[in-house]
């Protein structure tokens, strides 16, 4: 089955020599792939076709590697077809991007670790075709060792295809914002945003090293073949800094405009930011349908300042919409038309309102009361993102249930689950127990970065567990309708899960079959297509998939919320609840019962602020902008999009 590929012909043109043509708003090659899946299939099959060319002319195939999460999947490839269809690795020589430094070879966070474990340990590469910079290199002897390397890249002839990824600040490789031109491989310093990034893998930004080895943005664009793999919506405002910015320093990926033979390989989410894909009435005529016009009149409402019913024709026409408008007749049908569309999202019933007409509301009045199954990825982001909401449908009488998708014990910081263990062993009744002795002794003589023992990690269920029976409970919800799944992709002990396997499809459906819900509430959140978030809805969608057939579903609607990080656009809202002052201070202290997660959490990613502040932020911000396209003025406001399956 061929990957879908989504492209623009009119803003991707190549000239006879094969070579990327600048447009109005793009400047690097780029293909959209519906999946980073798709994408990454694509990829491995360009990589394996260059190696095979290579073998049949007697050649050594040159590629420059990468790692962090984007090319997991390209390597997962790889392996494939060399287990599966005898893909030969042995005419291969490999050259890394790039170390931490200083970092033992040995360590789980290395590049040389994660190298071999996604890549080198399952292909027949020679060892000494292998070349990951060394991240204990003495100080006295890292120029020298940088100078070595770039040497051994030269005399290698050069490298044939090079994969990247790239950071949010724009660094490809470890070459930082401020990163020279001309740069070569050496040691650079790490941009605080970096780090950030990485704190997760690490337990914690104090753990992630300061410096690194890396090639320098020379030593890239000497490459004969640039791929460069971005996936998720955390990637989307990078990627159209470096695709349609100016080439800059302080946005290093965007060297590659100077390169003629770059290729981004982008997932939707990725791509969304792009001009052609964001506001595509600015590129070229659109064939309008509703969700677009929906979409292109919210943004011409924020950048005009207006609200809906105070747009006119000139708006339209100005900026570029002059064909929606004669499509439609006026601007103001238009604006009545789209008044009554958002109007019509708000309720204070995601229920459902008994006894009303539900002809102009997102939730059916029948059944007044409803079985309801709100999925959390985590065993907090139910309150975190939808605990206004949550709250409503218990106090309006529905059946709610809570299924925790995964324990989350890898959020646990080691001291949160020490003081925990330390209470627990001043009780009358175990105070001697040799069990709790254990794991503490565990904690205290765990190394840096280690994976937690069974001993430790099932603590650290047992606290998740715990205040998430407290959130349920202070919310009104019965303990017995609170499940946790443990679903097993997720319990590694590290940041790295296993893939989705028939025993997570069983748990999924079995909770699904059990309460028979009207309606599913589930996490929506596409920004990392690996991580927990993402891995959970893919969970949610094949068991939905292999249970549509049963009767039961006919009557099951889901909704999906948006995880810690960000909130549905106001085009896509399909359901809008308003939250009351007083509902807002409840959700807090809601979240509050979360308190290993509450100060100081493992993975909180670049906003430093704690998850309430950050959910309490986004709902008013919703509320808000309601509010300046003219509708009513709420505290707060948790958004949902329907999902259709």
């Amino acid at each position: 089955m061929k990957a879908k590929l989504i492209t623009c012909p009119k803003t991707i043109k190549y000239d006879e020599a094969g070579k990327f043509e600048e447009t109005r708003f793009e400047k690097i090659h780029n293909v959209i792939f519906s999946s980073a899946n798709d994408g990454s299939v694509k990829v491995a099959e360009e990589i394996a076709d260059l190696i095979k060319e290579k073998q049949s002319n007697s050649e050594m195939c040159v590629l420059g590697l990468a790692t962090g999460s984007s090319p997991i999947k390209v390597y997962e490839e790889l392996v494939r077809m060399h287990k599966e269809q005898g893909l030969s690795f042995s005419n291969v020589i490999t050259f890394n991007l790039d170390e931490y430094y200083p970092m033992p070879k040995d360590n789980i966070q290395s590049y040389h670790y994660f190298m071999h474990e996604h890549l080198f340990n399952h292909i027949d590469i020679l060892p000494e075709n292998v070349h990951v910079p060394n991240g204990l290199v003495t100080s006295d002897e890292l120029r020298q060792y940088c100078i070595d390397y770039e040497e051994m890249i030269k005399n290698s002839g050069g490298i044939d295809l090079q994969l990247l990824g790239i950071g949010r600040t724009g660094h490809i490789g470890f070459n930082e914002p401020g990163s020279h031109f001309n740069s070569e491989t050496r040691s650079i310093t790490l941009d605080y945003i970096t780090r950030v990034d990485a704190a997760s893998s690490f337990s914690g930004i104090d753990n992630v090293p300061k410096k690194a080895i890396t090639m320098g943005i020379r030593t890239v664009r000497k490459a004969k073949r640039i791929i460069l793999l971005a996936w998720g919506q955390n990637k989307a405002s990078i990627i159209k800094k470096t695709i349609e910015g100016d080439v800059s320093s302080k946005v290093p990926a965007t060297y590659l405009q100077h390169h003629n033979n770059s290729t981004f390989i982008l997932d939707i989410e990725a791509a969304s930011e792009l001009t052609r894909i964001n506001t595509p009435w600015l590129v070229e005529s659109c064939l309008w349908n509703e969700k677009l016009s929906s979409k292109a009149i919210i943004w011409l409402c924020q950048i005009t300042g207006k609200s809906i019913l105070k747009l006119i024709d000139e708006d339209y026409n100005d900026n570029g919409m002059s064909s929606l408008l004669a499509q439609e007749g006026s601007s103001y049908d238009l604006n009545i038309k789209m008044f009554n569309k958002v109007q019509h999202t708000i309720t204070g019933w995601p229920g459902g309102k008994p006894n009303a007409d539900d002809a102009s509301r997102p939730e059916r009045a029948n059944p007044s009361k409803k079985r309801i199954l709100i999925f959390s990825p985590h065993p907090d982001d139910d309150v975190i993102s939808m605990g206004g909401t949550l709250d409503r449908l218990v106090e309006q009488g529905h059946e709610v249930h809570v299924a925790y998708q995964t324990s989350g014990n890898i959020a646990v910081a080691d001291h949160e689950a020490l003081k925990f263990v330390e209470v627990a062993k001043e009780m009358n009744g175990i105070k001697d127990s040799n069990y709790i002795t254990s794991i503490i002794e565990q904690i205290a003589s765990k190394k840096d970065n280690a994976i937690d023992t069974a001993d430790v990690r099932n603590l650290k269920t047992l606290i998740r567990k715990s205040e998430s029976l407290a959130a349920t409970r202070y919310l009104g919800v019965p303990d017995e309708n609170v499940h946790f799944l443990n679903l097993p992709f997720y319990e590694t002990g590290s940041i790295k899960k296993n893939p989705l396997a028939e025993e997570d499809f069983r748990i999924m459906c079995e909770i699904i079959e059990k309460i028979k819900p009207h309606q599913i509430y589930a996490a929506g959140d596409l920004a990392d297509p690996h991580g927990t978030h993402r891995v959970s809805l893919n969970a949610l969608f094949e068991s939905l998939k292999r249970l549509k057939p049963k009767p039961f579903m006919n009557d099951c609607w889901v909704w999906l919320y948006k995880g810690a990080w960000h909130e549905w656009e106001i085009h896509e809202i399909d359901m809008a609840v308003p939250m009351s002052p007083d509902q807002v201070l409840k959700k807090r202290k809601t979240i509050f019962f979360h308190q290993s997660q509450k100060d100081g959490v493992l993975f909180q990613g670049n906003d430093l602020r704690e998850f309430w502040m950050r959910a309490e932020d986004r709902n008013t911000k919703t509320a808000q902008k309601y509010n300046e396209l003219g509708l009513a003025d709420y505290a707060a406001i948790e958004a949902f999009v329907r999902y259709y399956f």
